[in-house]
């Protein structure tokens, strides 16, 4: 494969949208823990006490809702099966035999959809 000089321009152009995102939500980070160190030096100046609280919200960890998985199950195997029929129908002579490549979504799906169902079975 040969590249042009576009490809080139917009590799670089992505790397630096990525650089420059980085870098953006760094100095918007340090602007904000800088005036919270602000208002809380005028505040002990002042002798008002403040309460303590975290800089960054804490990540709690959640359960996964038991809905997510069957939704998940069943968009994984729907997609994949309407892809199989498309490609089924569609594709030519030559690559005919390709119409198989997204069995192993379809069967993800039906295996999350299963394992969904034995999880009620068993009473969780």
């Amino acid at each position: 494969m040969s590249y042009s000089i576009g490809d080139g321009i917009v590799s670089l152009a992505l790397a630096g949208g990525i650089v420059g995102y980085v870098y953006v939500k760094a100095q918007s980070h340090l602007k904000k823990t800088e005036i919270v160190h602000k208002e809380r030096l005028a505040a002990m100046e002042k002798g008002i006490p403040l309460p303590e609280f975290p800089l960054e919200q804490s990540q709690e960890r959640r359960e996964i809702d038991a809905n997510t998985i069957t939704i998940l199950g069943t968009v994984l195997f729907t997609l994949s099966v309407g892809t199989m029929i498309a490609m089924y129908l569609n594709l030519p002579a030559q690559t005919h035999s390709f119409w198989i490549s997204p069995l192993p979504f379809a069967f993800l799906g039906w295996g999350l959809i299963a394992y969904r169902f034995l999880q009620i079975k068993d009473g969780r």
